[in-house]
């Protein structure tokens, strides 16, 4: 977890990967996420895990595979295209992101993956594109 929150800035409850199963740097990543009934949108009762989220997570895990300790980029979302939800995913459900890094274009990358439960497809990605900008720590 400490090196996710090294190159992610995300942090509960918008942390959305809890640890990473598997990476070939600059080449592919396989993320999980534990879906408990202790996160926050579970507050007004039961229910299916928010398909924004699962997208999130996604992309997240995307992040982690481009990222670099102490690195001042930020990872800007330019396009999302070809998302398909298979099924419903739900608390006691473990998420496990794979995310390919297709191509890249300067400060450009291009993304693409499904994410699964139990080895039943639930997400299906066609396309995420990113685009990196240098900032500043502290700005």
């Amino acid at each position: 977890m400490t090196a996710i929150c090294e190159v992610l800035a995300h942090r509960y409850p918008m942390l959305l990967v809890d640890a990473v199963k598997e990476i070939h740097p600059g080449r592919e990543i396989r993320t999980v996420k534990a879906i408990t009934r202790n996160e926050p949108w579970y507050r007004d009762g039961e229910g299916a895990y928010p398909p924004v989220l699962l997208v999130e997570s996604w992309a997240q895990s995307a992040g982690v595979l481009e990222g670099t300790p102490g690195d001042d980029r930020t990872m800007l979302l330019g396009a999302l295209t070809g998302v398909e939800f298979h099924r419903p995913v739900f608390p006691g459900d473990v998420l496990e992101n794979h995310v390919k890094l297709a191509t890249t274009v300067g400060p450009m990358a291009v993304f693409t993956g499904s994410s699964s439960v139990a080895g039943q497809r639930v997400l299906t990605v066609s396309r995420l594109a990113v685009s990196y900008q240098n900032v500043r720590k502290g700005e």
